[in-house]
């Protein structure tokens, strides 16, 4: 199982975000990391986010080794077509072997955003048929490509298209359900989860997942050190 972290994303500058990506790919425990694609904190419309297709960019300049990706760009936010082109540059600047385009279809939490923007919401099925269509159009342009989402629909549409399906914030025993009728990846909040990161780590190697993206407790005026060390800590104790 591959490990990715997520990023101190929401703040107004990409310091502490430069600085975490530059920390993991030091890292040689670490694999990946990940950034979201919201335009605030989900239900904190006041806090800041940084963009994540410039932020890619930017840590593309600033890491040699780690795989960057989406967890998840949406649907809906772009032009399917205007998707599609930032996922086939990020794979023109770093490789098809350093880029995983995380994909979804977006959800309740996310459509306020939507909406405070002007940007239209379709329904779901609308939304499915777009996100069927931008994973088609990535993995064209030798993308990985994960879907998420924790819909039935969702994992359908992964299946048929032959795809990673990327569950957050479920148990292990879900992951292991997935893993029965294909390849699952996971993501989740590190403290939403009792007990030691090794041992959630070695539940979801044991239940069939391929990678586990961890999103770490970034303190505001702490160094993002900190909170990354906690993760190397659990991988090597995994």
């Amino acid at each position: 199982m591959r490990i990715g972290v997520t990023l101190p994303q929401f703040r107004a500058s990409a310091d502490d975000a430069i600085a975490a990506a530059r920390a993991v790919d030091a890292d040689p425990k670490v694999d990946g990391v990940f950034v979201f694609d919201h335009l605030w904190a989900i239900g904190q419309p006041d806090r800041p986010a940084l963009s994540c297709w410039p932020l890619l960019g930017t840590l593309a300049h600033h890491t040699d080794r780690v795989v960057l990706g989406t967890l998840v760009a949406r649907v809906s936010l772009l032009p399917d077509a205007m998707l599609a082109n930032h996922v086939e540059a990020m794979v023109r600047i770093l490789g098809p072997d350093r880029f995983i385009a995380g994909l979804g279809a977006g959800d309740k939490l996310s459509k306020p955003e939507n909406e405070a923007y002007g940007i239209p919401f379709p329904p779901l099925d609308a939304r499915l048929d777009r996100l069927r269509s931008c994973v088609r159009r990535s993995v064209d342009a030798g993308a990985t490509v994960w879907v998420g989402g924790l819909s039935e629909r969702v994992a359908h549409l992964a299946r048929e298209e032959g795809v990673p399906l990327n569950l957050w914030g479920v148990d292990a025993g879900r992951v292991q359900h997935a893993a029965a009728t294909g390849e699952v990846t996971w993501g989740g909040v590190v403290n939403d989860y009792p007990g030691n990161p090794a041992d959630l780590l070695r539940s979801l190697r044991e239940a069939g997942a391929t990678w586990a993206v961890l999103a770490p407790q970034y303190k505001p005026g702490e160094p993002p050190d900190r909170a990354l060390n906690s993760i190397s800590e659990a991988v090597a104790a995994a």
